[in-house]
């Protein structure tokens, strides 16, 4: 799919587009919104042809399908290794995944359909994998109530990775859903350092917000994980810094701790050396040293932050076997009895 087969014009905001699309209908709408949360954000309102996407068996994701009601994301993570996705739409993978947003306005009707249908065998599906799914253009779109809906219906499991505060608006229907299916929540907090947050994540709450979220779905029942991502080599690396994280990881009662090393795919890569050039000059030639042409670091340095984090992990009393488990809040029994010690059932 080319962007410019949308025919967006986006000097006339709210009018429809018309032209043919290969995976979006033609009824496209392109709108700016004039207010200080989305001041110099262009949202392209489209009507997807499909929602459950299968993932490539290269990807090294250890799930085989996700859906995505957003392309791009207004968080700005410098870092994102989904920037590249943008450049199949014509666009830029810097300024232009930051602030032009594609918005699949019928991903919960879709999803339905597609829940429904025949070859659809209930497999596990992944979300805010690729961009947020509780980004802020949710605080608008509401798209995400309408699919975990969907998901809940079809008691098809699922699991959630955010950065976004967004997700406790949904707390409800996860309970509803986690009551019939597994459901897996995540939180990605890679470090707590404000100063770097505000520079290398300045679309996001801050890591200790991430965390107060991460606390109040544990306390809810719903237990959330950490994903501490990315570790950015000698930015947020140190063993003070680690300490700092999964303690923090920690004390907000995450049931688990997965740390993962920044990598720098095409698109990211360009983007987060601009960022590079502009905050820490002297760490390039450390990074052209570390990475090379590759997008990962190089296993050594992987093993080495993992073990770090996994051996502070069993310090603080934090799980470090991976991301959180899918949970099933078991249904109450017909005649009220006492309450087992453990109210969640691992499965």
């Amino acid at each position: 799919m080319r962007w410019d087969n949308l025919q967006l014009d986006t000097a006339t905001a709210d009018e429809p587009a018309t032209g043919p699309a290969a995976l979006f209908g033609a009824d496209t709408v392109t709108r700016r919104f004039d207010t200080p949360e989305f001041r110099g954000i262009t949202f392209h309102e489209v009507r997807a042809r499909s929602i459950v996407n299968r993932v490539p068996g290269a990807s090294r994701m250890p799930f085989s399908w996700t859906v995505n009601p957003y392309r791009g994301c207004t968080h700005a993570c410098v870092y994102c290794f989904a920037r590249r996705t943008h450049s199949y739409l014509d666009l830029d993978t810097g300024h232009d995944f930051d602030s032009q947003i594609v918005v699949k306005v019928n991903a919960a009707e879709l999803l339905r359909r597609e829940l429904g249908s025949r070859r659809w065998h209930g497999d596990h599906i992944a979300m805010g994998t690729n961009v947020d799914c509780y980004q802020r253009a949710e605080g608008r779109y509401r798209l995400m109530p309408g699919i975990i809906e969907a998901l809940r219906d079809y008691a098809n499991p699922f699991s959630i990775l955010t950065k976004g505060s967004l997700i406790l608006r949904d707390l409800e229907l996860l309970r509803q859903a986690a009551a019939v299916t597994d459901v897996a929540v995540n939180l990605s907090v890679g470090f707590t350092g404000r100063e770097l947050w505000r520079t290398v994540e300045p679309g996001t709450p801050s890591p200790q917000k991430r965390l107060e979220v991460c606390r109040t779905l544990t306390e809810a029942g719903i237990p959330c994980g950490v994903l501490m991502a990315p570790v950015l080599p000698y930015l947020s690396d140190s063993p003070e810094q680690l300490r700092a994280t999964v303690r923090a990881i920690a004390e907000a009662g995450a049931v688990s701790v997965t740390p993962i090393v920044l990598h720098l795919r095409p698109g990211a890569r360009e983007w987060y050396t601009a960022w590079l050039r502009r905050h820490r000059p002297d760490l390039l030639p450390r990074y052209e040293a570390l990475y090379g042409e590759a997008a990962y670091a190089p296993r050594w340095y992987q093993r080495q932050i993992t073990e770090a984090v996994h051996r502070l992990a069993a310090e603080h009393g934090c799980g470090a076997t991976g991301p959180t488990a899918s949970r099933r809040i078991p249904p109450a029994p017909a005649h009220p009895e006492p309450p087992a010690p453990a109210q969640l059932t691992l499965l």
